[in-house]
């Protein structure tokens, strides 16, 4: 099995949305989004697990130290060798590596945000930085596309806290603020106990508000010129708000099930925007060679 076979199984086991919007990307494009997806599923893998504390961070050292390999060009592990000519083509920088191990650490104690300023941090690391070195493999010629692919992997991250309170209490972790569900009268022990309460509806319409808010922030930021390269993106978000849609017709739901997009769903979504999105580039172009 060579590297790029090792990441794409990664990739596509996970069952992901993520995996849906590389469809349509060129292969050396794919090959280099799936090569930096596998890595984060990896170490994300080693923080979900049951293993003791100890043996996470360890795992999680052994990662810094391939990282480190990976950019002095000797790498050991097969993800590691599929992005070695990744951070060349697409530039990506050792600091972005080492952010997002350092959001990892992050989840390896029990711990709650007192604020959402506090949770951002968090977000920025686990996601933000993954949408700018996704921006990067995509390709952009306007640098406001960054703020972008910011704005954007932030919103993503929200999603999946609103979708996974559940799950995510079971490991010990909170990603609500705490300021908010005093604001709204929850309580751990609310959630801890599935109380599908007015309070709790009201809490989460809230942080639905807010991810969705972060979508169309990130719409806003993406100038038209990039609006194709970054069409991967834009595919996602359409899954994802897709998700937001179901979440909250029901938000009870969070307690019983794992929500999610039906695979025929996220194909037909990554289809449409995909052709959207090329049509929009022609016409885009027209107007400009008209101009």
């Amino acid at each position: 099995m060579t590297p790029q076979q090792y990441c794409q199984e990664k990739a596509a086991k996970s069952g992901s949305s993520f995996y849906y919007s590389f469809l349509f990307l060129p292969v050396k494009k794919r090959e280099a989004i799936t090569a930096l997806y596998a890595f984060c599923r990896e170490v994300d893998d080693i923080v979900d697990s049951h293993s003791e504390q100890h043996i996470k961070s360890t795992k999680l050292n052994w990662w810094r130290d391939e990282i480190e390999r990976l950019f002095k060009h000797t790498p050991q592990h097969p993800i590691t060798q599929a992005l070695a000519p990744v951070i060349v083509d697409f530039n990506l920088p050792m600091e972005y590596f080492s952010e997002i191990l350092d959001g990892m650490e992050m989840d390896l104690v029990p711990r709650t945000y007192a604020t959402f300023r506090e949770l951002r941090l968090y977000c920025y690391r686990v996601a933000s930085v993954v949408g700018l070195m996704s921006a990067e493999i995509f390709g952009y010629t306007d640098r406001k596309t960054l703020k972008y692919a910011h704005d954007l992997g932030l919103a993503f991250q929200l999603t999946n806290i609103i979708r996974d309170i559940y799950t995510d209490l079971m490991q010990n972790r909170i990603y609500l603020p705490q300021d908010e569900l005093a604001q709204y009268g929850v309580t751990e022990t609310d959630l801890r106990q599935r109380m599908c309460t007015p309070e709790f509806e009201r809490l989460i319409r809230f942080q639905i508000e807010r991810a969705q808010q972060h979508y169309q922030s990130a719409f806003a930021l993406l100038p038209e010129i990039d609006r194709h390269a970054q069409r991967t993106g834009l595919i996602m978000a359409g899954i994802y708000q897709t998700l937001l849609a179901r979440i909250e017709k029901d938000c009870c739901q969070i307690f019983t099930q794992h929500i999610s997009v039906p695979p025929l769903q996220k194909l037909w979504i990554a289809w449409r925007t995909n052709r959207n999105e090329t049509k929009r580039a022609h016409q885009h172009q027209k107007r400009r060679t008209h101009a």
